[in-house]
């Protein structure tokens, strides 16, 4: 069975990693199966579709505990769409032979035996003109992650690293001529080039072209055509973040045009440069793997960022293997904000795995001296004394600037890789439900009679009923909007404003009135600056408790200050919200109509929840 892409790129995370997986070298012998490798490419898709689907949003969307092959099953179309179109758009871009298929086995497949292990890898898209071959990966992921590098003399005016003509986006020190000086200094623009070649950051998907570019290369040697080598280019084929669907659609399927503004749903990058200098890296990568598979490494191995921890390309083997030692509960990565660590004796800074691999598990195992920041104290105080922390009067003065009504809104999201609905751009955040819980005056609010809730009846567009039902049931004028991480329901409200012109005026009223649950929980600078308290007081939590062990997400604090919990609900969290409503065309009528019921009641629950944990914090400070 051949190392494909996809294996090289796991099995190379740490030398510990072959072992776990148990690889042989007669095991290897064998050759991989159509099935198996759709499989792992599969599994790679929805790694993809996550880490897009989730980069950047707020609240409590991914749950590791959902079966991945739901998942699997709920985005694939959409993955498989973003494949169709990337090979639509290319064969308009790129002129000559081009080979692209829904179905892997019918894409074009290069390999080859590197010191008698076999490699083997399936290009998404293959074009070839003449000598000139294009070799391009197609990525769910979005435009933004590459476009976003950006630098400049001034902090008012930064430049892309990238430029883009005809689609095709190109590193500017790349391009002859470019003023790239005129933009930045040359300082800057290879420090954000750099971040291209961080398999573990940015450049993951670019690491991923040039394992295929090894293999390709590999393939042209043994078979003596090192001369061509030199006409083949790389590209990395991703969903533009600065398109926009226009709605227009043909029997009833999503057509993808060029939109307004002269933008293409897929987007190219020249990635030919960066994945050449990738190949030093790739080499002694690909020599590691066979030395471990030769002599598998039983020993543990420090860990790092290759173990992806707390992201969605987290190891598989990091929670019950090499994390086992982490504590569930108030570990030393519990400390809250903590980016640059702490300070040891000697000046230097300690952080995140490196506390773990230096025997540091516990939030009490970290040296009190080494603690530079008072919500740390705080923090390390209460798990110490097993007390809770509180400033009763912050927490008074916040809820006492809450105008009524209070609604306390939910939305339920699709984010699909691919627009819908007319407005909007790759995974917008898609309402297709909204539970409201009307607190008319402190502590009056009935769970049943008080609640009003908006469920889209079909996977079509029922945006424009969500907004209407919406803004029948609040005043604009006055009140309220509560919600915890409110930045995520004021986001949509103000996609549906431009969408919705007619709507655009009462939208932005509702939008400029939101209030985070956590400004009041947590901490809130500007909020508090305002009601006029001390820096030391501003710069500290209002509430900390040591069950919330550094999360202040809704899952932990609910507990704290209710009895209410998700673990009795046939939806538990918004990831099984996103997949039951993905697969509304699949179920008969029964199953549809217990489904909605599910969906209505997870988010009735999360808009009660918060209702709850509002009076318990009236009722701490009263």
């Amino acid at each position: 069975m051949a190392i494909t892409k996809t294996n090289f790129v796991e099995y190379t995370r740490c030398d510990r990693y072959v072992f776990l997986e148990d690889i042989r070298r007669e095991f290897l012998q064998n050759p991989i199966s159509y099935q198996e490798y759709k499989e792992q490419e599969e599994a790679m898709q929805l790694q993809e579709i996550r880490d897009a689907m989730f980069e950047g949003s707020t609240g409590d969307y991914q749950d590791k505990t959902v079966q991945e092959n739901a998942q699997l099953k709920a985005m694939n179309p959409y993955y498989k769409r973003v494949e169709i179109e990337a090979g639509r758009l290319a064969s308009l871009l790129f002129p000559g032979d081009i080979i692209y298929a829904e179905k892997t086995n019918d894409q074009k497949c290069f390999s080859f035996c590197y010191k008698e292990i076999p490699f083997l890898c399936y290009v998404d898209i293959y074009n070839e003109k003449g000598e000139d071959v294009n070799i391009i990966e197609v990525k769910a992921t979005t435009s933004k992650k590459y476009t976003e590098l950006t630098g400049g003399y001034y902090k008012s005016q930064k430049y892309s690293i990238f430029s883009c003509e005809n689609n095709i986006h190109r590193l500017k020190g790349e391009i002859a001529g470019y003023p790239l000086t005129e933009e930045m200094d040359l300082k800057t623009y290879e420090t954000l080039r750099k971040k291209l070649l961080d398999r573990y950051g940015i450049g993951s998907y670019i690491y991923d072209l040039a394992v295929q570019r090894f293999i390709l290369e590999g393939q042209y040697k043994e078979q003596k055509k090192e001369e061509e080598l030199q006409h083949i280019h790389y590209y990395l084929g991703v969903l533009n973040a600065d398109y926009v669907y226009d709605g227009l659609m043909e029997n009833g399927r999503e057509v993808y045009q060029t939109d307004a503004r002269g933008n293409e749903l897929i987007t190219f990058f020249d990635m030919t440069e960066i994945t050449r200098e990738y190949q030093f890296q790739v080499k002694l990568d690909a020599e590691r793997l066979i030395k471990n598979i030769e002599e598998p490494n039983i020993r543990e191995v420090p860990l790092g960022v290759s173990c992806g921890f707390k992201k969605q390309t987290q190891c598989k083997y990091f929670t019950p293997v090499c994390g086992h030692k982490i504590p569930e509960k108030n570990s030393s990565l519990s400390y809250v904000n903590n980016p640059s660590g702490f300070c040891m004796e000697n000046g230097k800074r300690i952080k995140g795995l490196e506390l773990i691999n230096a025997g540091y598990l516990h939030m009490l195992d970290v040296p009190e001296a080494w603690i530079t920041k008072d919500n740390h104290f705080i923090q390390r105080e209460c798990v110490k004394t097993h007390t809770l922390f509180m400033q009763k009067e912050k927490i008074r003065k916040a809820i006492e600037t809450l105008e009524y009504p209070i609604y306390h809104l939910d939305f339920e999201t699709f984010p699909s890789p691919v627009p819908r609905f007319r407005g909007e751009r790759p995974y917008t955040q898609s309402p297709f439900e909204f539970s409201l819980h009307i607190e008319r005056a402190p502590g009056v609010c009935d769970k049943e009679k008080d609640n009003i809730i908006f469920l889209a009846k079909t996977t079509n567009d029922e945006r424009k009923e969500l907004v209407e039902c919406l803004l029948e049931h609040v005043d604009v004028n006055k009140g309220t909007l509560l919600a915890q991480n409110v930045s995520f329901e004021k986001g949509r409200i103000k996609e549906l404003a431009s969408i919705y012109p007619e709507y655009h005026d009462d939208l932005m009223k509702l939008y400029h009135r939101g209030f985070d649950l956590l400004w009041i929980v947590n901490n809130h600078k500007e909020l508090y600056e305002k009601l006029g308290f001390s820096k030391k007081e501003i710069d500290t939590f209002n509430f900390y408790d040591e069950r919330l062990s550094g999360s202040f997400s809704i899952k932990k604090t609910l507990p704290i200050f209710s009895e209410l919990t998700y673990a009795n609900l046939d939806v538990k969290n918004g990831t099984e919200a996103i997949i039951e409503y993905a697969n509304y065309n699949s179920m008969t009528k029964e199953e549809l109509l217990k489904t909605q019921e599910a969906l209505r009641i997870y988010c009735q629950q999360d808009t009660w929840a918060m209702v709850e944990i509002l009076n318990a914090l009236r009722k701490l400070v009263s």
